[in-house]
């Protein structure tokens, strides 16, 4: 494959802010990754900005998960198999073009983004609004039990390892997303705008799968049919359902701050979706006890 570094910069593009000196067999103009990540199954999209630029960044690309490029042997292990990819950075010059060439070198099939986000971002291309210096930020209603830790869940570990979470009174959802630059999730219309949310007979987590493009994933949605069961007291969808159910009402009651009531929860995911993995790779653990 011919992923080869250029030798030289050259100047931009008169027409754009797209150096044609990182040109690719690789590369995707932002016009093209719009229209893929409009399509049944589009690429998985990731931000590779590094790491200065992501925090002080205002926006990011709709559905993107946050990667630090510095540590990509630990989390390109991790990507479905099989999964086309798409990553960006800043302009698309060194960090976008040296990151897809490390995960094509690991068999990845991966592509980077002409011009980075500052191109999309030129061409009016939709984003999705972040506070300015710091991670993602969140909220939603007080007194988490299930989708409230779930989704926090997912987002820490698929989406922003750094992301913020915020926890107030249903009728300062609205108030708080806007004074803090926060996303509002697992609320209705009434209480604040968001697609984090229920649609039909999916609940909140449901929508951050679909939104950040992770249905590839088969463990997620396996763990997304116990969270689903949980919250919508859908028992039958999944034997898991009832326990995780049973343990997040025990916790609550525990627990009344609700901070510490994510991270007491957040190993149980971690818990939930090992056992996910190993079940659908068929080599979960039996219990092989045998009455005497």
């Amino acid at each position: 494959m011919d992923t080869t570094k250029p030798s030289s910069v050259s100047p931009f593009s008169a027409t754009s802010g797209i150096d044609p000196a990182y040109a690719s067999p690789y590369s995707c103009m932002p016009a093209e990754l719009a229209a893929q990540l409009s399509t049944a199954l589009p690429p998985l999209l990731i931000d590779v900005r590094r790491n200065d630029p992501f925090v002080n960044a205002d926006a990011t690309l709709p559905g993107a998960l946050r990667r630090d490029p510095a540590k990509l042997a630990e989390w390109a292990t991790q990507l479905p198999p099989g999964r086309a990819v798409q990553v960006y950075c800043v302009y698309g010059h060194n960090v976008g073009f040296d990151t897809m060439t490390a995960l094509r070198e690991r068999g990845v099939d991966a592509q980077f983004l002409q011009g980075g986000i500052a191109e999309w971002r030129a061409q009016g291309l939709p984003l999705t609004p972040k506070p300015v210096g710091s991670a993602t930020r969140w909220v939603t209603r007080e007194r988490p039990k299930i989708d409230r830790i779930a989704c926090p869940w997912l987002i820490r570990r698929f989406v922003d390892a750094q992301a913020d979470f915020l926890y107030v009174p249903a009728s300062e959802v609205r108030a708080t997303a806007l004074a803090q630059q926060a996303t509002p999730y697992d609320v209705n219309a009434n209480v604040a705008d968001t697609p984090f949310t229920h649609v039909g007979e999916l609940c909140s987590f449901d929508a951050f799968v679909r939104l950040y493009h992770l249905q590839a994933d088969t463990a997620l949605a396996r763990l997304a049919d116990i969270v689903r069961g949980a919250d919508t007291d859908r028992l039958h969808l999944a034997p898991q359902a009832a326990g995780l159910l049973a343990l997040s009402l025990g916790m609550s009651r525990l627990i009344s701050d609700d901070h510490k009531m994510l991270e007491a929860l957040l190993p149980v995911y971690d818990a939930l979706y090992a056992w996910c993995r190993d079940a659908a790779l068929g080599t979960d653990e039996r219990h092989n006890w045998v009455v005497a």
